[in-house]
């Protein structure tokens, strides 16, 4: 069960990378990054496959994609310059707190 949250952390990473490479590829004008789009994702994907088999798939994804959502958005700001504001980053911690309440409800069976 352990190696199963390993499997989705990377898998997380993976989808970050990805995503970040959109950013980069500056609409598939970029050769690399543009390339590593797909590179990425096929990991964050495959990855993801493995977790699910032991992972409940709602707390997978929603992990997966809240997890994701926020490194994105904090790389967003942090590397892109974008704007903090006060909305994006509640909006953030709500992503958080519901991949949390997703998680605790998986634990109370």
């Amino acid at each position: 069960m352990h190696s199963a949250w390993f499997f989705l952390g990377g898998a997380i990473l993976f989808e970050v990378a990805g995503t970040t490479c959109m950013k980069l590829s500056k609409g598939f004008t970029e050769l690399t990054p543009s390339v590593m789009i797909f590179v990425f994702y096929g990991c964050a994907f495959a990855l993801n496959t493995v977790a699910i088999k032991t992972i409940e798939l709602s707390v997978a994804y929603a992990i997966w994609s809240g997890i994701g959502t926020a490194l994105t958005a904090g790389i967003g700001i942090l590397y892109f310059k974008e704007p903090a504001t006060a909305v994006k980053l509640a909006s953030i911690g709500l992503i958080v707190i519901g991949v949390i309440g997703l998680h605790s409800a998986s634990m109370t069976k």
